[in-house]
């Protein structure tokens, strides 16, 4: 399976979803493989400041031809999550095509909201060449008993087709303090409430694309 993380605009927390993601999926004893699509680097860089023994590989494909290479990279692998690059391009369309589901991380911003658009039209025209291509909103870095926070589901589905996830995240310092440490919220605080959104997204994730497959 594999899982493209993506949003035209920056900042809105694609490889904090990235990095979480898999980590979660590790611990779950899943063979993961996380590929860094943004010519940022971030992924790497978060793997890089990592002490501890890694829970996955990073590997660094930031080209237009990721959708074509990318099958015979992660054909060891259980599961495969991208990190995506901003920006609609080459690199994001390739991302998408390489993707069997693409979460779409969306701050609760307006501006958030209208850059998300583009995102759903480079995944409607890639679901012309791959019909089984999913994609989903995910709610990333809610601020709870805010108006803002409570509008942005409605703001969303009316985008189009797209669902948004129950699963979302709320805004936590742990997320920015494990990632300076090259770690994820799981190993921080595997009891915390970080982790257990984390893992409530990922079951979603995954058992949607396997009752799919059933």
């Amino acid at each position: 399976m594999i899982i493209g993380v993506l949003n035209q605009k920056g900042g809105v927390g694609k490889t904090t979803l990235t990095i979480n993601i898999a980590a979660t999926l590790a611990k779950a004893g899943y063979r993961v493989l996380v590929v860094d699509a943004d010519p940022q680097g971030s992924a790497l860089a978060w793997s890089s400041a990592r002490e501890r023994e890694p829970l996955f590989p990073v590997v660094g494909m930031a080209k237009p031809t990721l959708h074509r290479d990318l099958p015979e990279v992660a054909r060891d692998y259980d599961m495969v999550v991208i990190d995506g690059a901003p920006r609609v391009n080459d690199l994001g369309r390739a991302a998408i095509l390489a993707s069997d589901i693409v979460l779409i991380p969306v701050q609760p911003s307006p501006y958030d909201v209208w850059a998300a658009a583009d995102t759903v039209s480079l995944i409607r025209e890639a679901q012309q060449f791959k019909p089984g291509l999913k994609a989903a909103f995910v709610v990333n870095r809610k601020i709870a008993n805010t108006a803002i926070g409570r509008d942005i589901t409605d703001a969303l589905e009316q985008i189009g087709d797209v669902p948004v996830l129950p699963q979302g995240l709320r805004q936590r310092v742990i997320y920015a303090e494990s990632a300076g440490q090259g770690l994820s919220v799981i190993e921080v605080a595997p009891d915390g409430e970080a982790a257990r959104e984390i893992a409530a997204l990922v079951k979603a994730v995954v058992s949607n694309k396997e009752r799919k497959a059933a």
